[in-house]
């Protein structure tokens, strides 16, 4: 398996940004797992909901999740991405990512 992965509207392009080296390496090699693999367990992805997943990456006591949508099954597109403070996914980055996803079709 080989996807491709792109990115929608430079979220994750600012979200990456902000974080260290150290950091941003292990987000690429969560990235290079989804590139890579046929399936992938839900320590890494995990269903969000209507076609929203979140890419799940720790590193050095903190966690960092990404979301993304496959498109045509070949093709990831990330979009915001967030360190995660709280036991639960805030609903306002779901939203948010929820709504870049509407763009994203919108503009297709």
């Amino acid at each position: 398996m080989k996807r491709k992965i792109t990115t929608y509207g430079g979220y994750f392009e600012a979200f990456m940004a902000t974080l260290k080296e150290k950091e941003q390496e292990k987000i690429q090699y969560g990235l290079l797992l989804l590139k890579t693999q046929d399936r992938l367990p839900k320590k890494f992805v995990k269903l969000i909901r209507n076609g929203l997943y979140e890419l799940r990456t720790e590193y050095n006591g903190n966690i960092y999740r990404v979301f993304f949508i496959f498109d045509n099954d070949q093709i990831v597109v990330l979009f915001n991405g967030f360190q995660k403070k709280m036991q639960k996914t805030p609903p306002s980055e779901i939203e948010k990512a929820l709504k870049i996803k509407e763009a994203y079709y919108e503009d297709k």
